[in-house]
């Protein structure tokens, strides 16, 4: 597919000099990401190998070189005692099991309202063997293999110690030949248990306590994903309170969190799931340009003597707008500031006006009182990004240093920031025809 959509945008007048198809295994995008005459770097897959295009193109590029990494999550979806339960089975089948659960999208822990987990399950269970894996090209099929032999014999690894476990739920027979995952549901005590993306046909399920809502939502949040997230429930306020809560690009209220339209869902996540701005969004192009790059020569007096900390309890400063979708459906996307930008000069006066560039734009900004020292940045604060428009020698050791963290990027801005270096983004979907019943009368009772 790849080949014919570059083929099209050749005969229709695209130079091939501007846009080349490079298929290979990892080594030609070693190779280029590791050039010094690459002007920027868009990138989907896992955060890995994320990590380490960016300390390529930190060793290599000239430092503020672009990086859009659209990267994996360990998304969650919350089932209530309110939700309409075949609704919720067939998102959850759709979110999970669709393209062999080959999306970043997809869902791969699920929580379930303990008092209504046992029917539910069991309705789950009979959801998924309902379907059919084989052939893609057969309309019958409903899962097909999973890409290679590696993908197949990790996540069947990983199956295989639930297994032993004791803690598979639910499986399905998987055909003889080909690079098959049956889909498979597996007991968890809480998303913590998950050390990485199972990226396959496998449904992880927890079972909470109706008190036990904001744990769930902090346990979620504590994986440092945060790529999509799924919920559903009748009750409004709790659509609200959670959707406030969670820390995720892309947020899916009583429908499948999968499969994201651009100009409605702008698509993107934050934190370990990538740097944004969203795909689709209002602030996407822009990253695709040469970036802003300021030369000053001053410098500190002294250096300084601890990195700033990040601003506690900085105003929220959300704002949303409706965003066009299909009949029933409310699509919002928001902005809010990210973490507070470091403005590290050189000197003062450069550190005073890259504050005010990012408080223009709706951020949050810390200024450095003095030359600070790269290597500090490594496991200092984690910041929204660091603002630096002296020598390039230092932009390297800071990009450097940034690259050598862990955790989220943290981009080095060589010039005057763009609105999407300041503030985040999130998006949240709604299936407006999905309350069913008397959602008042039901939240009075929870």
């Amino acid at each position: 597919t790849a080949y014919l959509a570059v083929s099209i945008l050749h005969d229709a007048g695209v130079p091939r000099t501007a846009l080349q198809l490079l298929p290979g295994g990892g080594d030609i995008g070693a190779a280029l990401t590791a050039d010094p005459r690459v002007g920027g770097v868009a990138f989907t897959g896992s955060t890995a190998t994320a990590l380490r295009i960016r300390a390529s193109m930190a060793a290599h590029c000239t430092p503020g070189t672009p990086l859009i990494a659209e990267t994996g999550g360990l998304n969650a979806m919350i089932v209530d005692s309110t939700a309409l339960p075949e609704q919720a089975v067939q998102s959850i089948i759709e979110s999970a099991f669709q393209s062999a659960g080959q999306r970043c999208s997809a869902l791969r822990c699920l929580y379930i309202q303990e008092d209504i987990a046992e029917s539910f399950t069991q309705m789950l269970i009979g959801a998924m063997q309902a379907l059919r894996l084989g052939v893609p090209w057969d309309l019958s099929t409903d899962v097909g293999p999973v890409i290679d032999e590696t993908a197949r014999a990790g996540i069947a690894a990983h199956i295989a110690r639930a297994r032993q476990e004791g803690r598979v739920l639910a499986e399905l027979g998987t055909p003889q030949d080909g690079t098959f995952i049956a889909p498979t549901l597996i007991k968890l005590s809480g998303i913590d248990q998950l050390e990485h993306e199972i990226f396959g046909p496998v449904l992880h399920m927890v079972t909470f306590k109706s008190h036990e809502l904001d744990a769930v939502i902090d346990a979620i949040n504590a994986t440092g994903y945060g790529l999509t997230f799924g919920l559903h429930t009748r009750i409004d306020d709790r659509v609200q309170h959670v959707s406030d809560r969670i820390e995720a690009g892309n947020i899916y209220i009583n429908r499948n969190q999968i499969g994201a339209i651009v100009g409605s869902q702008p698509f993107g996540g934050e934190g370990l799931s990538g740097t944004g701005p969203k795909a689709g969004g209002p602030m996407y192009l822009t990253r695709f340009a040469a970036p802003d790059r300021q030369t000053h020569t001053a410098q500190w007096d002294a250096p300084s003597p601890t990195l700033p900390p990040l601003p506690q309890d900085a105003p929220a400063g959300i704002h949303s707008e409706t965003l066009p979708g299909p009949t029933g459906e409310s699509n919002r996307l928001s902005t809010l500031p990210r973490a507070a930008l470091l403005c590290a000069g050189p000197g003062a006066d450069a550190a005073a006006a890259q504050a005010r560039a990012v408080t223009a734009l709706g951020g949050h900004a810390v200024a450095a009182t003095g030359r600070i020292t790269p290597q500090d940045l490594t496991d200092g604060p984690g910041y929204g990004g660091v603002l630096w428009w002296g020598d390039e020698a230092t932009g390297r050791a800071i990009e450097q240093a940034l690259a050598a963290r862990k955790g989220p990027i943290i981009p080095l801005i060589p010039g005057a920031p763009d609105a999407a270096r300041v503030r985040a983004e999130r998006h949240v979907c709604v299936d407006t025809t999905a309350s069913g019943g008397n959602a008042a009368l039901l939240g009075a009772a929870t």
